[in-house]
């Protein structure tokens, strides 16, 4: 199935055919219906979204290195601070897995030629675009100032910054989310190759299936939320602002009834990665295949029931705040089933410490300490105090870029021989993984002192016993920035000289493994059947290394890369 030819020498040669090659000019690739591509552009349009929201970050950070925070003013801070967490949040954390690895490789693991809706596919991507214009022109004329929350009726009201247009962008991009969701629920039920089964799915499909659940049934309330206070500011409804006779409670309820199922849809796919990371470089089946799967279905559920744990201290009856305190306690126990599960894969396991393990391993320690703290903010007494302090930060920080950002570069990691057809300098990226590790921690660790000691967050000053611990976060950020830029240049520079993949680098068991790299426009050369396991590593002689650790990509032979 591979198509791929080799030298007199052994090496591998790039398909003469594939998604990439298939025609060439901007028209075919903006017009284009192929999944594969989609994730590419997707790929290019996340990525700016992400350097945007970090130089703000940066500015931040290096406003926050003085006390008296010398770099801009009271307002601009705002400003940085709520841009910062809009391109984070809504154009890059949130789309960044599904859109992209998702994708790429959701079709070709179940053994399809595409998603169900190509168009519908290429239609999510502009109206992503779309959204993020608008986003980005509220940057440009006055930027924002109020907190990537938008709480009313500082929103809706009172704020002079540029709020209309980034509401409608934010409301626009909801759809690119539920065409998304929708598209890949269809596919997942109707798509499926012969002998797929629901329980020979790969788990990174799971997890993208529960996250199109969340997308569907929550992203349109976000939508509805935002649109209506954009329609208050614009016409004074009542809708939040009590001089109108709207009630600004009602508009938390709404936004964290989507706004706390999102961190799901921002954390379930990087679970998702992590889980086809660690039984590849483990060389074991993954511990509790079922229960890791139930587990995201789990997540999903549960999630959609502790919204009000972000509003213990606005009042709420005393017995609504223990059950939303008692179900968010619950909503770990999910979470914390895929971490023994992974754990328990990892014993006694032939451990090969490759770039996408290196990566694999961080999520499950930072994003243990992230939920770890979770379960501090979930304590009705612990919240009242940490609420609105920089613990707050560092907690959002562990989850979202601990968890989900380490999730993503895991994954373009793992998959890049994939999408590409060529390898990068592993030295280099483990390099930049134990630098991305280092920072990170340097950087968002000593958060949870300082909002331990009381220090709130959104303040653009503090007193001066708080300014070593802000001196070390803003330096393991310049740290972090690095291991960041590393990936960059040597992915962009592997494009062009890195070394033939071949089919299956790693060697690993999926569908995806077994086509060739790059794929296919069409993915397959013939429809596959699936006659064994997931993860099956025992029973698959076509592998060639049936319980020994993989070799290093660099050093296959010809028989491990061909299947």
């Amino acid at each position: 199935m591979s198509g791929t030819t080799t030298s007199s020498g052994g090496e591998y040669q790039l398909p003469r055919e594939h998604y990439l090659n298939a025609s060439y000019g901007i028209r075919s690739w903006l017009l284009t219906t192929d999944h594969k591509r989609i994730a590419l552009l997707y790929l290019a349009a996340v990525t700016f979204f992400f350097f945007v929201g970090g130089i703000f970050a940066t500015l931040i950070r290096i406003h926050l290195l003085t006390p008296n925070g010398l770099l801009v003013t009271p307002e601009t801070y705002n400003k940085l601070f709520t841009m910062h967490g809009v391109a984070m949040v809504f154009f890059f954390l949130i789309p960044s897995i599904p859109a992209i690895l998702g994708n790429f490789l959701i079709p070709i693991m179940i053994g399809a030629k595409d998603l169900a809706f190509p168009k519908i596919n290429l239609l999510s991507w502009y109206v992503y675009i779309i959204g993020g214009c608008f986003v980005l022109y509220s940057f440009g004329t006055g930027g924002l100032d109020t907190g990537w929350t938008f709480y009313t009726p500082l929103s809706s009201v009172y704020s002079n910054s540029a709020v209309t247009p980034a509401v409608i962008g934010i409301f626009i991009n909801g759809f690119s989310s539920i065409l998304t969701g929708l598209n890949f629920v269809v596919t997942v039920h109707t798509m499926r190759a012969p002998g797929m089964t629901w329980f020979r799915l790969p788990l990174f499909v799971w997890s993208h299936y529960a996250t199109s659940l969340i997308m569907i049934l929550g992203t349109p309330v976000i939508a509805i939320t935002v649109l209506l206070a954009g329609l208050e500011r614009i016409f004074h409804f009542g809708f939040f602002n009590p001089a109108y006779g709207g009630d600004p409670i009602l508009f938390q309820h709404l936004f964290w009834f989507y706004s706390h199922p999102a961190v799901y849809i921002m954390i379930l796919p990087a679970m998702g990665v992590v889980s086809e990371i660690i039984p590849t470089f483990v060389r074991k089946p993954i511990f509790g295949y079922s229960f890791v799967a139930a587990s995201s279905i789990g997540i999903a559920v549960i999630g959609f029931l502790v919204w009000a744990h972000h509003m213990f201290v606005t009042g709420e009856a005393t017995y609504a705040a223990i059950a939303f305190s008692f179900l968010s306690y619950l909503v770990a126990i999910p979470s914390a089933v895929k971490v023994f599960n992974w754990t328990a894969t990892l014993y006694k396991g032939s451990i090969s410490y490759d770039t996408p393990m290196l990566y694999a391993l961080g999520f499950i320690g930072l994003f243990t300490i992230g939920g770890l703290t979770g379960l501090f903010l979930a304590c009705l007494g612990l919240d009242i105090h940490l609420h609105d302090t920089y613990f707050v930060i560092a907690h959002f920080h562990y989850i979202m870029v601990g968890g989900a950002v380490m999730g993503y570069v895991g994954g373009l990691h793992f998959w890049w021989p994939k999408i590409t057809g060529r390898l990068y300098p592993e030295f280099l990226a483990r390099a930049a993984a134990i630098i991305l590790f280092i920072g990170f921690n340097l950087t968002f660790f000593p958060q949870f002192i300082l909002g331990g000691l009381g220090m709130p967050r959104r303040y653009h000053n503090y007193p001066p016993e708080f300014q070593v611990l802000n001196v070390m976060s803003t330096a393991g950020a310049s740290i972090l920035a690095l291991g960041y830029l590393l990936p960059m240049l040597y992915l962009t520079w592997s494009m062009r000289y890195g070394k033939i993949a071949g089919p299956n680098p790693w060697p690993a068991t999926g569908l995806e493994w077994k086509t060739d790299s790059p794929p296919l426009t069409e993915n397959f050369r013939e429809t596959p059947e699936v006659d064994w396991e997931p993860y099956d590593f025992v029973h698959r002689p076509d592998l060639g290394l049936t319980g020994s650790k993989p070799k290093l990509p660099g050093k296959l032979s010809p028989a491990h890369g061909d299947d």
